[in-house]
């Protein structure tokens, strides 16, 4: 699905509608997340659909160490020599050297994610490890991005501003799967955190909204965020 011209979203079933994203500029591709699978074959046609080479790609950036974003990861960088970004509080885990911090282990809605909760406290969905090559922080530009460092998730968690288009790729603070909310509770590892990094969020224009997991948001996006947020506040 292309957003908008040179920007394109992939999606896939497996990681409960993980999503990444592919940017198609003038210095080469960036892109936004691995998805699930370790072949990153999704994102390897992808590429080569738009007529670019796994050469073209030069930027992976991460929004945060969970594996529904990060299994195609080593293999993307193995294949294209790809800079990978991450927010530091997140590189070990990516590079395998520290499980992913654990959620809560009560059930909580949706009821549907409850399993990726005991997988990830168990450590059981493992991604291949990949070294991140540069660390970023709030405000800092890769490619055609700006960093938006969002904590709650996780404390590095990421998203990203695409002001020329006026996307804003929030990760997993905002899901649509399987439904519109202001991400998973049970993935939320600090609430305070997470309620500001949403409010931080709700100050870029955004025409559209991209998440980590469910279909963009292309219509009245920001008025939708600002719905969500305001429901949160009721």
């Amino acid at each position: 699905m292309q957003l908008v011209p040179g920007v394109y979203s992939l999606g896939v079933a497996k990681g409960f509608a993980s999503h990444a994203f592919l940017l198609d500029g003038s210095d080469g591709l960036t892109l936004i997340d691995t998805l699930f699978d370790a072949n990153a074959a999704v994102i390897v046609h992808q590429i080569g659909a738009i007529g670019r080479s796994l050469a073209d790609l030069k930027h992976i950036v991460l929004t945060h160490a969970h594996r529904s974003h990060l299994g195609g990861l080593a293999t993307l960088k193995r294949l294209s020599g790809a800079t990978v970004y991450s927010h530091a509080w997140e590189a070990d885990i990516i590079a395998g050297e520290r499980a992913a911090q654990q959620v809560s282990w009560r059930p909580q809605d949706p009821i549907v994610t409850y399993h990726f909760q005991i997988g990830n406290n168990l450590n059981i969905s493992k991604h291949t490890p990949c070294a991140v090559d540069r660390t970023v922080v709030d405000s800092d530009q890769v490619g055609p991005l700006t960093v938006v460092h969002t904590p709650g998730h996780t404390p590095g968690h990421l998203a990203f501003w695409l002001p020329e288009s006026r996307i804003l790729f929030c990760g997993d603070a905002v899901v649509t799967s399987p439904k519109f909310m202001a991400g998973w509770p049970g993935f939320v590892l600090n609430k305070r955190q997470h309620a500001a990094s949403l409010r931080k969020l709700a100050g870029y224009p955004a025409d559209i909204l991209a998440f980590g997991h469910g279909e963009p948001i292309t219509v009245d996006a920001a008025a939708r965020l600002h719905g969500l947020l305001a429901s949160m506040q009721t």
